[in-house]
């Protein structure tokens, strides 16, 4: 059953989401289409830098991605509290370097004078683009609506170039939103277009492991003898992996993360060559998450659950909230 997206996502039980949009047509949204012969692997860059240019604007950063041939995986947290700070100039800016605006905030803008009915219709805009701009429905909208049009203009068609309304998955706690990342980071390897992390192309997991590479190789060039400086030169453009006590990161440790994700990936195709440490890694012992429970989660997570993932604890208490008796993930 569809359910309204304000039934969907409820900032007050989770920040975290992951969205799924997939195309429609018969034609790629990127990759290699055997059908027509086309490539479309530039629309990925196209994808990459909107979402990234878009989280830049909106309250809305980018925890995991994957690009895949025709539909794509997100992984974002909602900053409510960073937009309700923000001061009436900066929401007018964000909103600008996005939207056409309106012809009243231009006239102050420009230092007219306005009347008090003008200066109450700021206030009204102002708030309504606030709002707006932690809406990750917004967010999707924007995302969707370019990539849509740059792909119809490039195909010389017009039409419907989404499948429908993105798809959403609360991740209601720690545990959904490290097997969801990590099912996220992994989708290369699972599609078997990849053999390891480093070759995963238009994955947040690639940008993070090349972004430590090259920050290793400046430490080391310059003869930095700091050997966790390296550990927190992270993309910009990501949400920041750090620990509990460090706010607006994510609650992990970047490197045991990428030992997680590499030692899941090891357990995806049985017969891959290389080594599959006999060890847990350490997160999932600070976790206390049992390997068998892991591998599962973090590999069949996107048919595992509905809307809503988490423990089922979690899932039973966000139902009975929602005045519902049952969400998928539960029995």
């Amino acid at each position: 059953m569809t359910r309204a997206r304000n039934a969907l996502i409820d900032l007050s039980s989770t920040s975290y989401y992951h969205l799924i949009a997939r195309c429609v047509r018969r034609a790629f949204l990127c990759g290699q289409d055997a059908y027509t012969g086309k490539n479309f692997d530039h629309r990925r860059i196209w994808l990459v830098e909107r979402m990234k240019l878009l989280s830049s604007v909106f309250a809305i950063d980018i925890a995991a991605y994957a690009i895949m041939s025709n539909h794509y995986h997100l992984v974002v947290k909602v900053n409510r509290q960073q937009a309700l700070s923000w001061s009436d100039n900066e929401v007018i800016a964000r909103w600008y370097k996005l939207y056409k605006g309106s012809p009243v905030i231009d006239r102050q803008l420009n230092g007219d004078a306005l009347s008090e009915a003008e200066q109450l219709l700021v206030s009204e805009l102002v708030e309504k683009w606030r709002s707006r701009l932690y809406d990750i429905s917004w967010f999707m909208k924007n995302l969707n609506e370019f990539i849509a049009r740059e792909a119809n203009k490039e195909d010389d068609c017009t039409g419907k170039y989404w499948e429908g309304r993105y798809k959403s998955q609360a991740l209601l706690d720690e545990t959904a939103l490290l097997s969801c990342m990590a099912y996220v980071d992994l989708n290369p390897i699972r599609a078997k277009v990849a053999n390891n992390l480093e070759d995963s192309d238009f994955t947040s997991i690639q940008e993070r492991i090349k972004h430590l590479q090259n920050a290793k190789a400046k430490a080391k060039k310059s003869n930095q003898n700091n050997k966790t400086s390296h550990q927190t030169k992270q993309p910009n453009s990501l949400k920041p992996f750090g620990a509990r006590e460090h706010e607006n990161t994510l609650p992990f440790s970047l490197l045991d993360y990428l030992e997680l994700v590499d030692w899941t990936g090891r357990h995806v195709h049985r017969k891959k060559r290389g080594y599959i440490p006999k060890n847990i890694p350490n997160i999932l012992v600070s976790l206390r998450i049992e390997e068998t429970v892991w591998l599962d989660r973090a590999l069949s997570f996107g048919s595992d659950y509905g809307n809503f993932a988490g423990s089922q604890t979690v899932l039973r208490a966000h139902a009975a909230k929602n005045d519902m008796n049952w969400y998928k993930g539960v029995g």
